[in-house]
């Protein structure tokens, strides 16, 4: 079952696509959107972290950090993030152990060995405010996101 708004956010700690380590609760005071998408390389899943890019300013006038997650491997992310331009966000590695966090948060479909495409929202305290999951095929509405920020 997916996570629920009302319930306290797992903790985590991945690696980013640089390598460098990424805390969940290193982000508490800020409120986070947590984007995830299947996996890396394909059209969809890179229309979706591209307006996580795009949007950084809005997030940021927001107190919103918003962090992409996938279970590709942290060399694969970094080669991604160099193709489709995406610099300041931080696109994590779900890579090992496979889709733990993904599982944690309900999120990891066992037959495929991928997350669902999901965007959950946390408020400065770490707790989830917000939970869509997506078909796979389906991109994310990024209005719809900055829009329930906004409120």
């Amino acid at each position: 079952m997916a996570i629920q708004v009302g319930d306290m956010a797992p903790d985590f700690s991945l690696k980013d696509n640089r390598g460098n380590e990424t805390r969940l609760v290193d982000y508490r005071g800020k409120r986070v959107l947590l984007s995830w998408h299947p996996l890396a390389w394909t059209s969809v899943c890179a229309a979706q972290m591209k307006s996580l890019e795009e949007n950084r300013a809005a997030f940021a006038e927001l107190n919103t950090v918003a962090l992409g997650l996938s279970v590709d491997s942290v060399p694969s992310k970094n080669a991604w993030a160099k193709e489709l331009g995406v610099a300041e966000t931080r696109l994590l590695s779900d890579f090992w152990p496979h889709g733990g966090v993904a599982k944690a948060y309900g999120l990891f479909l066992e037959e495929q060995g991928i997350s669902q495409r999901a965007n959950v929202i946390l408020d400065d305290a770490g707790q989830v405010v917000f939970v869509k999951v997506y078909d796979i095929p389906q991109l994310p509405d990024i209005s719809e996101i900055i829009q329930f920020l906004e409120t």
